[in-house]
């Protein structure tokens, strides 16, 4: 009977594991808002990015070269380098973004993810979810709405489009990547190392002037800064974002990932010195709502349909 017991036990373990890493990678992600805003206030946006994926793809290329991992298939390559261009349009759109908005407009557009990453696979699988799923998710962004609009909503400008480019970018990012790698033999070490060294080469290019004058001028908290988004946001995330989403579904990662706004929060209170009202705090209980509601939803329709 224990037996038994531990068989049936296992899968859902499995799962809350996997459910457990993308949590971490949204905890790590929204601690990313105030380490960049702090190191943009110091160098450009595309040299805090090129450090930050420089950082990442020498971190990674050590992990690669100790790892003995073979050189990538052609697929391989293509793959990593359609998800590198990707994943650096939607951290420029985001970094971008924010310069021009408030974080209350970002915050809130951004979490739009939650909403077209399960349409967007639900068109590629031509499989629809349940509509209670997409009940849980316009839940989860309404709590965001609260969360994030604690100060009053902002009028939109040209940052809020970009945001919007960003979360849909991100959408189409996380499905690609579900559907791409689901299945494969491609090393996510590999994956991810290709991505970076994309990044690397993107930004570098744009503005290596600022580059040498960042590197040059940054003092010991601006180089933790870059560190943490480079070790902690790229390395860490990247390949927990990519070793997650191969177990699960594209939908049910973006509504674990849309709980960055709380964290950022949390950051910000803690760190920032940030203030968090009656409102914020109502939103963050239905962002916890919305997204372990349509978690279940989703993990129930998974079984449903075999």
């Amino acid at each position: 009977m224990t037996t038994t017991l531990t068989h049936r036990m296992l899968p859902h373990l499995g799962r809350y594991r996997v459910d457990l890493v993308l949590l971490l990678v949204a905890l790590v992600w929204g601690g990313s808002y105030l380490s960049a805003k702090v190191l943009t206030e110091q160098a450009s946006v595309s040299a805090v990015l090129a450090l930050r994926f420089l950082v990442a793809a020498l971190a990674l290329l050590i992990v690669w070269v100790m790892r003995r991992e073979r050189l990538p298939s052609r697929r391989a390559l293509g793959v990593g380098v359609l998800l590198g261009v990707t994943q650096a349009s939607i951290l420029w759109l985001e970094t971008q973004g924010v310069a021009f908005t408030s974080a209350t407009n970002a915050g809130l557009i951004i979490s739009l993810t939650i909403i077209v990453t399960p349409v967007l696979e639900s068109v590629a699988a031509r499989r629809w979810l349940p509509r209670p799923f997409f009940v849980a998710a316009v839940l989860a962004v309404i709590g965001v709405a609260l969360l994030v609009s604690d100060n009053g909503f902002a009028q939109p400008n040209v940052g809020d489009l970009l945001i919007l480019a960003a979360a849909l970018v991100r959408s189409l990012h996380v499905t690609m990547m579900g559907h791409l790698t689901r299945g494969q033999s491609d090393s996510t070490i590999t994956l991810t190392l290709l991505q970076a060294l994309v990044g690397a080469v993107v930004f570098t290019t744009f503005d290596i002037h600022g580059l040498v004058t960042a590197i040059s001028t940054f003092d010991l908290a601006a180089w933790i800064g870059v560190l943490y988004l480079g070790l902690a946001c790229s390395v860490f995330a990247f390949l927990a974002q990519m070793w997650a989403i191969r177990r699960t579904s594209a939908a049910r990662a973006s509504l674990l990932m849309g709980t960055e706004p709380i964290w950022a929060v949390l950051v910000g209170v803690s760190l920032g010195s940030e203030a968090l009202g009656f409102i914020g705090a109502v939103g963050a209980v239905l962002i916890i709502a919305g997204t372990f509601w349509g978690q279940r939803i989703e993990a129930s329709h998974r079984l449903n349909v075999g």
